[in-house]
């Protein structure tokens, strides 16, 4: 009789200094399926899977692997069994090719001496590549790619081993819906093969698509395990966070007053151009636009993190010279990046020097040392706060939860009592009912007069939060929507170039 399940994890229990991640956790997969896993962030869906590809020894419980019992020492054993991952977090070698990425540790050798074949590593690539209709060239350099192509090459070097088991931790967290379609089409071939896909997520429509089965953790417990059919939204959700969430997008009438922030032509070449726009105090600007539309670009030469071609910058009718960061931040400028990995955490700092280190001038004393008093004070008060999940303050960042980490980040730059406050992807990998918390936090934070600029690639997140919402299509405005006037339709044909107010005039045909 064929084995049932390729994969039993069984009572499956791991404890960290200070903190139980694990509770006799189970997770049964079956051959030719995608199964979901899903939870809060900090639910332990990242640690279930560590464990399963070797980077975390188990306290205790057992793994059963097509039908044997299974001590899983290390990553290279899990991939020489089988069983690979693509991770949430990005980690390439920029300053080397696509190919050499692909095949790091694997390189086909040549000779006696056991040198590279880097031709027969391009015709490998080339063919893998092109088995996965990725029109890329294998000798192009990583840091070259953007984020969702680095993301689809993450997902070819997975393919590439072959496995069995491939576990998916937010692939499609950079994704174009074009891509997501591709991955969901690369999915479908792999359970044709009878491939096994672990699955983690947050965005409900994916699962509900691409799940056969779901299993649901919560602080660390075993929920349980269903056929995804049983289940919808509002039931998955209440699983995952033990309680009904009422209101994704707590969007609180606030009082707009006048303008704060002015961007005039703001331009880089061969980047964007032109980029014209206004901030209120209290209000929520959204910026939409597909991938590479030249929504991040902008905001990072706002922060002074690219240098402009040309253009003007106004705060409180004041005209403003930003040049760098220490510009921005000295303007009341803070930002949220968009990729929290590369840009935003110091993974090997501590929860309390990465809530500090943007405003540290705070707390040096006139003896030049630093007021560890103080900094303990504000780093627990924003712990409590922003709901974080940690042991300590002391634990280092690397160790939280991606959730966890944004929520850290956000309390950095609080810290630095911002007047304007810019958020690249804020809610990106982050489960709902963090997602319901960011929200009601930006919605707090524009009560209290603050102007924000939202990035986000999710268009319920963009309409439900956004006051008005400003589209971008290959580096050009196209559109500024108010938000009575707004729809995903409406967003969408700015956002493909389909439909742009003439000549960049946009007080002209009543967008502004």
């Amino acid at each position: 009789m064929a084995q049932q399940y390729i994969l039993e994890m069984r009572d499956i229990t791991k404890v960290f200094p200070g903190v139980k991640a694990l509770d006799n956790v189970k997770l049964c997969v079956k051959p030719g399926t995608v199964h979901s896993l899903m939870g809060e962030n900090g639910a332990g869906k990242s640690t279930l899977m560590k464990i399963l590809i070797g980077i975390h020894p188990p306290t205790d419980g057992t793994i059963i692997y097509k039908g044997r019992k299974v001590t899983i020492e290390n990553t290279n054993r899990a991939l020489n069994m089988g069983i690979s991952m693509i991770h949430q977090e990005l980690s390439p070698i920029l300053h080397r090719s696509i190919m050499e990425n692909i095949w790091l540790g694997r390189e086909p050798i040549r000779g006696p001496l056991g040198l590279i074949n880097h031709r027969k590593m391009y015709d490998m690539t080339k063919l893998l590549l092109k088995d996965l209709e990725l029109d890329l060239d294998p000798r192009e350099k990583m840091g070259n790619l953007t984020v969702a192509k680095m993301q689809m090459i993450e997902i070819a070097k997975a393919v590439s081993y072959n496995s069995d088991i491939v576990i998916m931790d937010e692939p499609t967290s950079a994704l174009t819906s074009r891509e997501v379609e591709h991955l969901f089409k690369i999915i479908e071939e792999l359970k044709n093969q009878g491939k096994a896909i672990i699955y983690i997520s947050h965005k409900m429509d994916e699962i509900f698509r691409i799940s056969d089965e779901i299993t649901v953790l919560r602080d660390g417990q075993y929920i349980g395990s269903y056929p995804a059919e049983e289940l919808d939204q509002n039931k998955l959700i209440s699983l995952m966070v033990g309680r009904e969430l009422n209101e994704m997008f707590p969007k609180v009438k606030c009082e707009v007053g006048e303008v704060r922030l002015e961007v005039k032509n703001l331009t880089v070449e061969g980047v964007f151009r032109e980029v014209s726009f206004t901030v209120r105090r209290g209000e929520i600007l959204g910026l939409a636009g597909l991938v590479g539309a030249g929504r991040t670009e902008v905001i990072e030469t706002l922060f002074g993190i690219r240098n402009k071609t040309s253009g003007e910058v106004y705060i409180d009718g004041k005209k403003v010279d930003i040049n760098s960061p220490k510009d921005a931040i000295k303007n009341k400028i803070a930002l949220l990046t968009e990729d929290r990995r590369h840009t935003g955490i110091f993974p090997m700092l501590t929860v309390k020097d990465n809530t500090v280190i943007a405003n540290i001038n705070k707390y040096i004393k006139k003896n030049r040392l630093l007021n560890h008093r103080l900094i303990r004070e504000d780093c627990e008060e924003y712990k409590r706060a922003m709901r974080v999940k940690t042991p300590s303050i002391e634990q280092k960042i690397q160790n939280l939860s991606g959730g966890n980490q944004q929520k850290v980040l956000i309390a950095r730059w609080m810290l630095t009592d911002p007047d304007i406050l810019i958020l690249d992807e804020p809610t990106r990998g982050i489960d709902v009912g963090a997602k319901s918390e960011i929200h009601c936090l930006i919605s707090k934070l524009a009560r209290q007069g603050k102007s924000i600029i939202m990035v986000s690639s999710e268009l319920p997140e963009i309409l439900g939060m956004s006051d008005r919402v400003m589209v971008m299509y290959e580096g050009r405005m196209t559109g500024i929507v108010e938000r009575g006037d707004c729809d995903q339709e409406i967003i969408m044909k700015y956002a493909t170039g389909s439909m742009s107010c003439k000549g960049g005039n946009f007080n002209e045909c009543g967008c502004n």
